[in-house]
């Protein structure tokens, strides 16, 4: 198999050479000839569009492609027509969630994992030294037809495959079975990777304090996260309480989707840059276009082509459907590495003063939490990042999870109201003084951070009236589902 021998058989940094030498454009123009030689469905849809893909020959010219979602291709198109060579030739499907509709089947075999396993072996060998480093890899995703348990799954063993001291245990969702796990196999390891979804972790971090005579810090905890956009403040929060020593290489998370796998991963480099600028309101408005703060990442632009429209994102990459210019529509943005680091140089940023020995110089591109969790009050805009940073403050976070939903109501009071229910931690009861920390908290940050906020809403209907909910509540947090953060 050409991917995987060329996986298992080059070093990392020869796989990662070509993207931090070129913008990509060559090699997704190279995948467009392909795709036209041997996928149905889009030659269809060229020709539809009246495009010789022949005339496809700059940047400027593949930006005339028409953008591929899901709507317009992969559900208008019998299967086997979005294949190579209009067949199957992959081993099994990953589902993306449904998050925004009806879960969808993406066909895949080993041949697509081994590329997307370089953006593993790069935050396990840059940020966790697993290849100086006996490593136990807990896959804490759900597990099943879901896309995160068994394709994480694959790409460590992958890793492992490749000569790193790796071992996999997959207790999947299960606290209780993450925890045994964890008692029974971190000893012998030099260090312990935790892989899954930021809130669940974070459960699961809080079960462990909460069991007597279980310590964090005796196991040398790392994180791989992904699913969610989380605060800086989150990072520092959970690091300390695994005892971490080393922010800038303690947790990676990595932007990825049933669609296409692994598309970029966070990078010491990307931390350090967002913790310079998530202190600094006006340099992120300048640099992402928002005071708030996406997922920022690196990524190898000959694996994945980005391209912006209209401030989302689009990508071309390889796949068992392959992908020209399939607009995955998550808000965000992407830069060259070489403009980045000039451009925060100039307000003082440098690799070296924030502790980056070494970096790659691969592009960057970030991307915000989904829209749909996002609700309208008076007109402003209020995204669930910015209520997460205020239940993460010192004088919240101990008493609350970091899970809510927030929506508006109608009528409470006469007035429309900012609603804001609050999972509580484990133990904790529901007394009014944990609420006013709550609300006096996120209303703090939201006027701090969000312009639209303090300025269009009436000062007397900014503040969220806050309900305090147990842990599990079938209502507002349900056990076993992907948590949905608005109504």
């Amino acid at each position: 198999m050409q991917s995987r021998d060329h996986f298992l058989g080059t070093p990392l940094d020869a796989l990662l050479a070509p993207g931090e030498a070129s913008d990509g454009f060559a090699a997704s123009r190279t995948l467009l000839q392909r795709v036209v030689a041997e996928v149905p469905a889009y030659r269809t849809l060229l020709a539809e569009a009246a495009i010789d893909p022949a005339t496809i020959g700059s940047p400027a010219d593949f930006r005339l492609l028409p953008l591929l979602t899901k709507d317009n291709y992969v559900r208008r198109f019998p299967l086997d027509q979005l294949l190579k060579g209009g067949r199957a030739n992959g081993d099994f499907f990953a589902v993306s969630s449904g998050s925004t509709g009806e879960p969808t089947f993406w066909p895949r075999g080993a041949a697509d994992e081994y590329p997307i396993a370089a953006r593993f072996e790069q935050v396990f060998r840059d940020a966790f030294a697993a290849h100086e480093k006996t490593t136990l890899a807990v896959v804490c995703f759900a597990l099943g037809t879901w896309v995160g348990g068994m394709f994480t799954t694959f790409c460590l063993r992958a890793l492992a495959e490749k000569g790193y001291r790796v071992m996999i245990a997959t207790p999947g969702n299960k606290p209780d079975e993450i925890l045994r796990t964890v008692e029974r196999l971190a000893p012998q390891f030099e260090q312990t990777v935790l892989l899954g979804y930021p809130p669940f972790l974070k459960e699961v971090i809080d079960a462990g304090i909460a069991r007597d005579g279980f310590d964090w810090a005796k196991h040398d905890i790392r994180l791989v996260l992904a699913g969610e956009v989380f605060s800086e403040t989150w990072r520092d929060l959970v690091a300390e309480r695994v005892g971490a020593r080393d922010i800038l290489g303690f947790a990676a998370s990595l932007y990825g989707t049933a669609d296409a796998g692994v598309l970029a991963q966070e990078t010491p480099l990307s931390v350090a840059i967002r913790r310079f600028v998530s202190a600094r309101p006006d340099l992120a408005r300048d640099i992402f276009g928002e005071t708030r703060m996406p997922t920022l990442c690196q990524y190898d632009p000959t694996n994945r082509y980005f391209e912006t429209v209209d401030g989302t994102l689009a990508f071309s990459g390889d796949n068992g459907v392959p992908l020209i210019r399939y607009h995955i529509a998550d808000r965000g943005g992407i830069m060259p590495c070489a403009e980045m680091l000039r451009r925060l140089g100039e307000a003082g940023f440098s690799p070296e003063g924030a502790g980056v020995s070494h970096h790659r110089r691969q592009p960057f591109v970030w991307v915000f939490g989904r829209a749909n969790f996002t609700i309208s009050y008076f007109g402003a805009n209020i995204f669930p990042e910015t209520v997460s940073l205020g239940l993460e403050q010192p004088e919240i976070c101990d008493f609350a999870t970091g899970k809510f939903v927030m929506e508006v109501k109608e009528g409470i009071g006469a007035k429309p109201a900012f609603a804001l229910a609050v999972e509580l931690a484990h133990g904790i009861a529901p007394v009014p003084e944990i609420a006013d920390k709550a609300a006096d908290s996120v209303l703090a940050v939201l006027r701090r951070l969000n312009s639209e906020f303090a300025n269009y809403v009436p000062v007397d209907l900014q503040r969220p009236v806050v309900t305090l909910y147990p842990q599990g509540h079938p209502d507002y947090f349900p056990v076993g589902v992907k948590h949905r953060y608005s109504r």
